[in-house]
């Protein structure tokens, strides 16, 4: 994850010049009024930076002329674990997740599983006095990083804003079928129809337009994977636009081939890039392509 150096979000931290050559821990015990006990959490909480990027590791070396900055913010205290829901980046307008196969993104209906059910309880918990906004989802079966608003007013600047604040979205999928091109671009007009199946037509049918970059990163007979950047965000676009290319996504039961290697939706949202749309940082985050996927074209 990176971050430009021109932040507003400065006066957050408490930050220090690096004199001499030495460790991350070594240089904070020296340096912040803290026990080693409080310095650890700290850092495993994301609150320290080095030249503007998150570090977490306490031995990370440290050289002359290199900026620390320390989190002035209180920590939480209760530590996070769900099976579904991972906690990436936190502050006090928005918070980054990495969500699982097998919950969605917000309720529908009674009793559904869902990510902003389970952060509204985490704040709850840890006496945040906030709830989560949904920005954008992700289906129920795709996994991969989501970002949720904590106030109304970075939820309505999400809204408005979306196309300028968010700069780079990519998913990997594996698909059915050797892919022939190495790279390219699906564009069409996707819409539902009364069955809320989204289907797509090379000319205007009333929908909305749809343009999916993709880019070809493994092959074997059988599978490929790929990489998708979206230029939109409309309901289900890859998973069609991948069935329009005839290589849907392995276990998609709605647009797929019955091609199910991993028994699961075989979509992964791996790549997040977005402006702050309180301090302006640029956000950057990217998570593994998962195990399985991997493992197919090994």
């Amino acid at each position: 994850m990176r971050f430009n150096g021109n932040h507003t979000g400065q006066n957050n931290y408490n930050w220090f010049e690096v004199k001499a050559d030495c460790g991350l821990l070594e240089f904070l015990l020296a340096n912040v009024q803290e026990s080693r006990s409080k310095i650890k959490s700290t850092l495993q909480g994301r609150g320290v930076k080095v030249d503007g990027k998150f570090v977490t590791q306490f031995d990370f070396p440290l050289k002359p002329g290199m900026k620390v900055a320390v989190s002035r913010s209180k920590r939480t205290q209760h530590p996070f674990k769900n099976r579904y829901v991972k906690i990436v980046y936190e502050d006090r307008w928005l918070i980054v997740v990495e969500k699982n196969v097998g919950i969605l993104s917000m309720a529908a209906g009674h009793s559904s599983l869902n990510v902003k059910a389970v952060l509204d309880e985490y704040f709850l918990r840890s006496r945040q006095k906030c709830r989560a906004h949904v920005v954008h989802r992700l289906d129920r079966d795709t996994s991969g990083l989501m970002v949720y608003a904590k106030d109304m007013e970075t939820e309505q600047t999400f809204e408005h804003n979306w196309h300028d604040i968010v700069y780079d979205r990519r998913y990997v999928a594996v698909v059915s079928g050797e892919m022939e091109n190495d790279e390219g671009t699906v564009a069409n007009w996707l819409k539902d129809n009364k069955a809320y199946v989204t289907y797509s037509s090379p000319v205007d049918n009333g929908g909305k337009y749809a343009v999916t970059h993709y880019r070809v990163l493994g092959r074997t007979v059988s599978h490929s994977l790929v990489e998708y950047k979206l230029e939109t965000g409309r309901k289900n676009q890859i998973r069609v636009h991948s069935a329009d290319m005839g290589h849907p996504v392995c276990g998609d039961v709605k647009y797929g081939n019955g091609d199910d290697p991993l028994h699961r939706l075989c979509l992964h949202a791996y790549v997040l890039c977005f402006t702050h749309p309180v301090t302006g940082e640029r956000m950057e985050f990217q998570t593994m392509i998962p195990a399985g996927f991997k493992h197919l074209f090994k």
